[in-house]
């Protein structure tokens, strides 16, 4: 599964003190870059990735050598803690030059005015990615905060031997989809197509993505939150209907009911992301080889768009007193052929870069779908129509208030429209108390 975890910002201990005209604004110009750009350089690196220091040791051996720039691996825990340590660092000016950042959690960031503008240092390695994905490094501006690094585009999984059983069809729309669940449900009471979760805020989100949703807009110097606008509304309803009415299961993922369910064929399919396989593989080992890989339904037909769930990015801080060095790194730790294959193998990453996708480091499928040889050439297609996001600085209290809204809503088959509007007020209401403007 993804890496989750978001951050929960104290109060009392973490100020967030600059507004959404601030978060278009901040950054470093080239007026307050320091002198330190030329000569050595010793960067620290803070990062969650497992094997990240043997990627680090390419560049150091390699172009780091070469230009003096020496980067050292600080191994910190992801999510909450990792946000919060840096804005405590960052207010006592002491953050590190580089650090690995969910894409969701750029905005808390950039508010604080923890992370620096490398647009300048980072124009080549635009044309590296996907669209989408640039987007969520530039929060919808002129300025670059991060290099994307690895991204989590979604995707339908599906047990193939027991759709023939069944004489089950792939679907392409959503409404296909709703009535693959009911011809299942007629066919074998005792299964269920998939389940609604709501212990991942994760994939609620990246569903509302795919349906068109923008969570967090600026209007003039404020906030707008349309956590309940009505690409939610039919994303919330669609699953809500189906929980309802009994056509799918309701039950939580990650759960040992979930993964005896996968494990059983009781469920025979599943919404997730690339990184799937490998869930799959600890969850319902006895399916291995069973499963295909699809695009994820689409609103309309014809269409041809995801969402994402789960990723992150590297990113330059502004306390660092060596930007552009920092930013050299972060471009080449994401777009270097070398480096993301690196990266592949030791942290075991779906890269951003849209050319990684098809090097070497995939040509082959993950062992546990070892009957499609052509896994990541169809998840690198599906993953350049990667809708565009947006993410507020307040990420933290939204997916905490879908977690409990909606799980009960889940768990009673109750309205999944009452839990949104629960979920909205949620946001609204931390925005306003955190001091931000919040347009109505």
């Amino acid at each position: 599964m993804p890496n989750t975890k978001h951050s929960r910002l104290v109060a009392s201990t973490i100020a967030v003190v600059l507004g959404a005209t601030s978060l278009v604004a901040c950054g470093s110009s080239d007026d307050d870059k320091s002198e330190s750009q030329s000569g050595p350089a010793t960067l620290t690196f803070w990062t969650w990735a497992p094997g990240m220091d043997k990627v680090v040791d390419l560049w150091n051996k390699g172009p780091g050598k070469k230009q003096q720039i020496t980067v050292e691996v600080k191994k910190q825990a992801s999510g909450d803690s990792l946000i919060t340590k840096i804005l405590t660092a960052h207010k006592a000016k002491k953050a590190p030059d580089l650090v690995q950042a969910e894409y969701q959690a750029l905005p808390t960031l950039v508010s604080n005015d923890a992370l620096a503008d490398i647009a300048a240092e980072s124009k080549e390695a635009k044309t590296k990615f996907a669209d989408g994905v640039w987007q969520q490094t530039t929060l919808g501006t002129d300025a670059v905060y991060a290099i994307p690094q690895d991204i989590g585009p979604m995707m339908f999984y599906y047990r193939a031997d027991l759709f023939k059983k069944y004489g089950l069809t792939v679907p392409t729309t959503w409404e296909q989809f709703a009535e693959t669940a009911r011809a299942l449900k007629k066919k074998a009471p005792d299964k269920a197509l998939t389940t609604f979760s709501a212990n991942d805020s994760g994939l609620f989100a990246g569903l509302a993505q795919q349906a068109g949703a923008k969570w967090w807009t600026t209007s003039g110097d404020k906030w707008q939150v349309g956590i309940d606008d009505a690409a939610t509304q039919k994303v919330a309803d669609f699953w809500g209907g189906l929980v309802k009415e009994g056509a799918i299961d309701n039950q939580p993922m990650y759960q040992p009911a979930w993964n005896k369910a996968l494990n059983t064929g009781k469920e025979i399919a599943w919404v997730s992301a690339v990184w799937a396989p490998g869930t799959l593989t600890t969850a319902a080992p006895q399916t291995k080889g069973k499963w295909a890989m699809a695009p994820l339904p689409q609103w309309s037909a014809g269409e041809n768009v995801t969402g994402s769930w789960g990723g992150s990015s590297t990113a330059v801080t502004t306390d660092s007193p060596h930007k552009a060095a920092a930013a050299k790194f972060a471009a080449w730790l994401n777009t270097d052929p070398q480096a993301v294959a690196a990266l592949a193998k030791e942290s075991g990453i779906y890269p951003a870069s849209t050319s990684a996708q098809t090097s070497d480091a995939f040509a082959q499928p993950p062992a546990f779908f070892s009957n499609q040889p052509d896994f990541y050439t169809k998840a690198s297609e599906i993953a350049k129509t990667t809708a565009p996001s947006a993410w507020g600085p307040n990420v933290n209290v939204a997916y905490t208030s879908f977690n409990d809204a909606f799980g009960a809503a889940a768990k009673n088959r109750s309205d999944f429209g009452a839990a949104l509007r629960t979920m909205q007020d949620a946001t609204v209401a931390d925005l306003k108390k955190q001091g931000f403007g919040v347009a109505q």
